[in-house]
């Protein structure tokens, strides 16, 4: 469910709270992990960019869970902020 009053947790920042810092790891030392670029950790950390199935697989394994953690947390990161701006369209069944 989606909060009403505040965005969701960025995928980014649950990478860094929740998983990085408690284990002492640095963004520098998992992008070397990951084989990635430590810019494109850092984006992903610092919510510039999202989190891509590619990456879900990528933490998902690093992390031994599942994907679809870092995939649902994207999605209603998404989907929080498109309800921001989204114009409501009423249903088919009215348009006649």
């Amino acid at each position: 469910m989606l909060p009403k009053k505040r965005p969701p947790t960025h995928p980014g920042q649950m990478l860094l709270k929740e998983f990085l810092e408690p284990m002492g790891i640095t963004q520098k030392e998992f992008s070397h992990h990951l084989g990635w670029t430590y810019a494109r950790l850092n984006e992903i950390v610092n919510g510039h960019r999202g989190v891509s199935a590619e990456s879900a697989l990528a933490f998902a394994d690093a992390f031994e869970m599942e994907p679809q953690f870092w995939l649902n947390l994207q999605q209603h990161w998404d989907l929080w902020h498109a309800m921001r701006g989204h114009k409501n369209i009423p249903p088919i069944s009215e348009a006649a």
